[in-house]
């Protein structure tokens, strides 16, 4: 049976080497292949056991779809291979996620 005192309970994880920390943060982003999760005034606990840190994450959150990152030489190149303008090169290469292959396909066909 747990305790259900506080007190006593920190005590109990404490004496089993778990120790918590409550992390104040402003923001926690999860940044996966194709999306961010964004929390904003997150809970925070940092659990620390038998040399193990464990984050727990908690509040409401938000999700943005990534953009690629597409650099002024990609878009250069797209440019020179495809005979467009920047304009039409980034955009060929927003819709390709960043492929050039794919962008410089699209763009000649």
């Amino acid at each position: 049976m747990f305790p259900t005192n506080p007190k006593q309970m920190k005590k109990m994880m404490k004496q089993m080497g778990i120790n918590m920390e409550e992390i104040e943060a402003e923001e926690v982003i999860i940044r996966t292949r194709g999306e961010e999760l964004i929390f904003k005034n997150p809970s925070v606990v940092k659990v620390s056991a038998r040399g193990v840190e464990t984050f727990q994450v908690s509040g409401s959150y938000e999700v943005q779809e990534k953009k690629p990152e597409i650099s002024e030489d990609d878009v250069k190149l797209i440019m020179e291979q495809a005979n467009v303008n920047e304009e039409e090169a980034r955009k060929a290469l927003e819709e390709a996620n960043g492929d050039l292959a794919e962008a410089l396909m699209k763009l000649q066909e």
